[in-house]
């Protein structure tokens, strides 16, 4: 019995596989793509910014529905404080000390300056580490990837856009779109040598 069961199921499997898959409809699709913009935008961010405020979204929206003058307020807050974040840590930079341990500093016109130690370089060490104008581009790029990420979010999108219009609702989709593309296309022409606080580290 449990051999022509087994067969019996066999012959089922084929058909199972070969049936027509459930047509999504533009809505879903829509919502598949954002959600596979935002994961590919975040990954150009620095990471504390982005799980900061994913964390505290919902929250402060109270998911979306902003009740009161002062949520926006506080929503408004938390976009500039995250955009703030995101030009910040653009600017950071890390090296490795004489035992290993990664050390964080701030890049500027001087060279890097160092944040969490009292380890100081030496002059031409420091000046490796200066500030240039592709790390400023980079870094006002992150503002544009962070707002773009902000845009994609229902609770901020909801929250500042309760009841749309039709026009409002299509710019909603490719003006985020838009910017992602282009931010992701210079990122990739005009990489960061930079390897600072939330990003990937460095092996030297």
């Amino acid at each position: 019995m449990d051999v022509r069961t087994n067969l019996r199921q066999q012959q089922q499997l084929p058909l199972l596989e070969n049936a027509p898959k459930a047509q999504k409809t533009p809505a879903q699709k829509a919502i598949r793509k954002t959600f596979k913009g935002t994961a590919h935008l975040a990954r150009l961010l620095p990471t504390g910014s982005v799980l900061t405020f994913q964390i505290l979204s919902p929250i402060l929206t109270h998911q979306g529905r902003c009740p009161t003058h002062a949520s926006r307020v506080i929503t408004l807050g938390l976009l500039a404080l995250c955009g703030v974040s995101c030009f910040i840590l653009r600017l950071t930079d890390s090296f490795r000390d004489e035992r290993g341990k990664v050390r964080y500093g701030l890049a500027t016109f001087r060279g890097l300056w160092v944040i969490d130690t009292s380890l100081k370089l030496a002059p031409e060490e420091k000046a490796q580490y200066q500030l240039k104008f592709i790390d400023l581009f980079h870094a006002f790029a992150s503002i544009l990837v962070f707002a773009t990420i902000a845009l994609f979010d229902k609770n901020v999108v909801n929250c500042f856009f309760p009841t749309p219009s039709e026009e409002t609702k299509e710019l909603l989709i490719r003006v985020p779109i838009g910017i992602g593309i282009a931010c992701s296309i210079l990122f990739v022409l005009f990489p960061s040598k930079r390897h600072g606080i939330g990003c990937p580290l460095s092996k030297h």
